[in-house]
């Protein structure tokens, strides 16, 4: 029997700013550069694919960014959410670790993305564009952009990883019924879908292709502009409303946060819910440990090299420095699609590098050995995704148990694993390999890595 004890904060509660952490860094984020120049990308070089509001928040180093009103009605569909101590998993574990979450999973589309999509429709909507294209992996961010372009107006595209189109069918049932398109990807609508299936008509796909399809349409059609559920700067910054009433809650609660975990494939539901801590800890000196837990099969943050590298497999985008495992990288069908990407947001891989946060690499297997567990002592079936959280949220509390020491803990559960059913019948049914990346295949894809390098940068 679950003893979860709810924090719930009061709809006036609901923050009005988001967060930005590029203000209180120790040390500047390094540029984004135009890879034929080597020079930094201007806000002229971005407005074919975003709206100029949201590439000025991109460049933005101001600490709090107001949350336009129609922005604020929609959160308030679902938000705040609440906050969760897993008293039961705490018991199970024999633990004197406190361990809280947050519970993404109570969004309309089961996951925290819609925090960002919403957003990201409504600029886009104001900035005129009648159509909006997309990437998605697993389908969490598909699911909540098409949601998204519903309450705007928007037609909606999504390129869906194949692997994760097969392997998810009611994801894209899901985009469907909220109206929007759902493609496989590689496809043959773009020039990028049809190299990449002219070498290899069995491709599963990567979210680095899909990436170079949803550009080149978006590029080319002046209705639509390109819809970006993680990596840049303005995804991870309308995400810290999670972090914000976290900080609210955790006080609500008594006590502040030892550890802070979140999982990691572009870093925004990570970033969401820690940068608002660590910000505090940046300006204030309290201490907060930030742990970043990913797929031992894609382990850009772990494995991955700080350099500067494409963010879509045809290079047509611009170049970040990030800690990647190369553009050409091809993940492992694992189930967890959410996190199947060759590198990290730059603003998380530039707090790994200058050791602002932690990074561990997990198994397919122990990841979901953590999300049953979960499920039977907090009757919420997480997502395969959030599983590498929960993995890494219970070794730190049985660590707390090894050394005696009462840390509190606090994960965010980032979204319910209800469309993911096939993925935990296949564990249950010992069909779930680790797929562990090798050697050999990470040193191949980093032969392939650019070497351009800035010039002009001060």
């Amino acid at each position: 029997m679950s003893e979860a004890i709810k924090f719930i904060l009061p709809d006036d509660k609901l923050p009005k700013h988001w967060y930005n952490i590029r203000a209180d860094l120790p040390q500047p984020l390094p540029p984004v550069l135009n890879a034929a120049t080597g020079k930094p990308v201007g806000v002229e070089e971005l407005t074919p694919l975003f709206p100029l509001e949201l590439i000025q928040q991109e460049f933005s180093t101001e600490r709090h960014i107001e949350i336009p009103r129609p922005i604020l009605e929609v959160y308030r569909l679902w938000r705040p959410t609440p906050l969760r101590r897993a008293r039961s998993l705490e018991r199970l574990l024999g633990t004197p670790a406190r361990i809280f979450y947050k519970d993404e999973s109570a969004a309309p589309t089961g996951s925290f993305k819609p925090n960002e999509a919403v957003a990201e429709a409504f600029y886009i909507r104001e900035a005129g564009a009648k159509k909006l294209v997309t990437v998605t992996g697993a389908g969490q961010w598909g699911s909540a952009i098409a949601f998204a372009g519903a309450l705007f107006g928007l037609q909606v595209k999504v390129f869906m990883v194949r692997v994760s189109y097969e392997q998810k069918p009611y994801r894209r049932v899901l985009m469907e019924t909220y109206g929007a398109t759902c493609i496989p990807s590689p496809s043959k609508e773009t020039e990028a879908g049809r190299r990449t299936l002219a070498a290899d008509p069995t491709s599963s796909g990567s979210l680095a292709i899909a990436a170079s399809e949803a550009i080149e349409l978006a590029a080319t059609d002046p209705d639509a502009q390109l819809g970006m559920g993680s990596l840049l700067n303005y995804p991870l910054l309308h995400n810290t409303v999670i972090g914000l009433e976290a900080l609210e809650q955790m006080e609500m609660a008594g006590y502040w946060p030892d550890v802070i975990i979140g999982c990691v494939g572009g870093g925004s539901n990570f970033t969401g819910l820690a940068a608002p801590f660590l910000g505090k800890m940046l300006r204030e000196g309290q201490k907060v440990r930030a742990i970043a837990a990913e797929p031992a099969a894609c382990p850009s943050l772990t494995r991955g090299r700080y350099a500067y590298d494409f963010l879509d497999a045809a290079h047509m985008g611009p170049m970040a420095k990030m800690h990647t495992l190369g553009s050409s990288f091809m993940p492992s069908g694992i189930h967890a699609g959410g996190l199947r990407f060759h590198g990290m947001a730059p603003l998380v891989s530039h707090l790994k590098e200058i050791g602002i946060i932690e990074a561990v690499a997990f198994s397919q297997t122990g990841c979901f050995e953590a999300g049953i567990m979960f499920a039977r002592c907090e009757g919420i079936l997480p997502g395969p995704e959030s599983n590498h959280a929960i993995r890494a949220a219970i070794d730190e509390a049985l660590r707390c148990k090894q050394e005696g020491t009462a840390r509190t803990i606090l994960f965010n559960l980032s979204g319910h694993g209800n469309f993911d059913m096939q993925a935990y019948a296949d564990y249950l049914a010992g069909k779930v390999d680790d797929r562990e990346l090798d050697q050999k295949t990470l040193d191949a894809a980093f032969a392939n890595l650019p070497s351009v390098r800035p010039h002009n940068v001060k």
